[in-house]
């Protein structure tokens, strides 16, 4: 699945993999979030914390009739505001991917796999 858009000097192609990386590296960016979880592995309870080298596994990207679909499975930090954190992370995945390529993106869905207590 690829994003498509036309210019004046052709056709652009954006795949799904450069999408997940720009959502996956906008939302480690973000306070209170641990890193990016595995999308369907949760064993006995906990989720698989993904390195930086796979955040497009914790990224799912859907592209339908009414656009641009982007679902992020994290884990945040245990003391923070959940909901304060999932905001953020949907602002700024809109913004930077609205900045990097310049579409917008319909809806932003957060879904948090665990917390984490740091060390």
């Amino acid at each position: 699945m690829t994003v498509q858009m036309n210019t004046e000097h052709g056709s652009i192609h954006i795949s799904e993999d450069v999408i997940a990386r720009i959502a996956g590296s906008a939302a480690m960016e973000c306070y209170g979030l641990v890193g990016m979880a595995s999308r369907s592995q949760v064993k006995d309870g906990i989720a698989e914390l993904l390195g930086r080298d796979n955040l497009t596994r914790g990224v799912e990207v859907n592209l339908d009739n009414t656009g641009l679909l982007i679902s992020l499975y994290i884990i945040v930090s245990y003391g923070t505001k959940i909901l304060e954190v999932a905001h953020n992370i949907q602002k700024k995945v809109k913004y930077e991917f609205h900045e990097i390529t310049g579409l917008n993106v319909e809806k932003i869905n957060v879904i948090v796999q665990g917390v984490r207590v740091s060390s």
